[in-house]
């Protein structure tokens, strides 16, 4: 179902994509479980359809999860459990680049847990990763959370802590956050399409991939 090769975090603008975000038991993708998964279609900017469903974790959610994201064990006792739902998913962001706050970080590893349980193999969406982006274009901000960058661009955080409601407040920051990233030059890495960061050796300041170790391009400055 899935290539072998897991897709690469990449800086590049685009106007076509998914954004999609997970409700989980836990922050730990080996540990916990995914309770929902949402994902909002865009084409040229513009949302045109949808993705989201609750997954039965088969197990009882941690109060603590509830208290953040509201999910509680009635709500998913009678919903498909996540094998059931994970082939529409996937086959729902297939070609597409995958957008998201700090998904690199997270909701990417539970997605890549989940994959490698089912078919032994890695989502292979590049994506971008909104929180990466929110520290480059708004270093003022004391906190790079999506509420945060929400609040900044005046767009509602009304729903937070839901899936689909948060792919919808992303998709309005990422179309914002592009418009501010137009105008901060940006290195692009030549192997792989990664932003390239500056870094210090003992021998001066260099380009270095922000893929690394993946990708360990270089370049002088």
């Amino acid at each position: 179902m899935l290539e072998s090769k897991q897709g690469k975090r990449i800086t590049k603008s685009v106007s076509d994509y998914v954004v999609f975000d997970l409700e989980t038991t836990g922050i730990s993708s080996y540990h916990d479980d995914i309770i929902e998964i949402s994902a909002v279609k865009v084409r040229g900017g513009k949302e045109f359809d949808t993705f989201s469903t609750l997954v039965n974790p088969q197990r009882p959610i941690p109060k603590s999860a509830t208290q953040v994201n509201g999910i509680t064990d009635a709500m998913v006792a009678d919903v498909p459990i996540l094998e059931d739902v994970l082939p529409d998913f996937l086959q729902f962001i297939k070609g597409f680049i995958l957008v998201g706050h700090n998904i690199g970080s997270f909701d990417l590893k539970f997605l890549n847990a989940a994959t490698e349980e089912f078919y032994g193999t890695s989502v292979p969406n590049d994506y971008v990763d909104t929180l990466y982006m929110a520290r480059r274009c708004l270093p003022e901000l004391e906190h790079h959370r999506l509420g945060d960058v929400a609040e900044y661009f005046n767009i509602s955080t009304k729903g937070a802590h839901r899936a689909l409601n948060d792919c919808r407040m992303n998709h309005l920051c990422y179309e914002e956050m592009k418009k501010l990233q137009a105008n901060i030059p940006v290195v692009i890495c030549p192997d792989c399409g990664a932003e390239m960061v500056k870094r210090n050796s003992r021998y001066g300041e260099f380009y270095g991939c922000s893929n690394y170790p993946t990708c360990k391009k270089t370049k002088k400055i």
